[in-house]
């Protein structure tokens, strides 16, 4: 996907922004491809969507307890998400090979929705430590 530099609100030079919509554009073509798969195809088309929506909203807030409601919602997207694309594999609807390309999108999209969560939340978190 060609994201344009041209940037007319500050949502847009946001990364996890623009990852979102990359995202959107990797997932679309792979559920136009699919019949339907009992809910999962909508819910996909829909959680995807909810990322993009809830960044570009939770910028827009002025306080960071609210920013941090919006970006905790596309945190939470994120991750139905991924778990629609397990879905899709567990049902035999696409393969982990056809999937990589979107959990690695997600990964990114989640670790960067945490830093700015992180970065407007008063709350305490766990230092992460590594593994021996």
């Amino acid at each position: 996907m060609s994201i344009s530099t041209e940037y007319w609100f500050n949502h847009e030079k946001l990364e996890v922004y623009r990852e979102s919509l990359s995202f959107i554009a990797w997932v679309t073509p792979l559920l136009d491809g699919l019949v339907r798969v009992g809910e999962v195809k909508d819910q996909l088309d829909r959680a995807s969507t909810s990322i993009t929506l809830n960044i570009a909203e939770g910028n827009g807030k002025y306080t960071p307890k609210d920013r941090c409601r919006y970006f905790d919602i596309a945190h939470g997207s994120s991750l139905e998400c991924a778990a629609g694309l397990d879905i899709l594999v567990a049902k035999a609807r696409a393969t982990n090979d056809q999937i990589r390309p979107g959990k690695e999108s997600l990964q990114r999209i989640v670790q960067m929705l945490m830093g700015l969560i992180k970065r407007n939340s008063t709350r305490e978190y766990e230092k992460e430590t590594k593994a021996d």
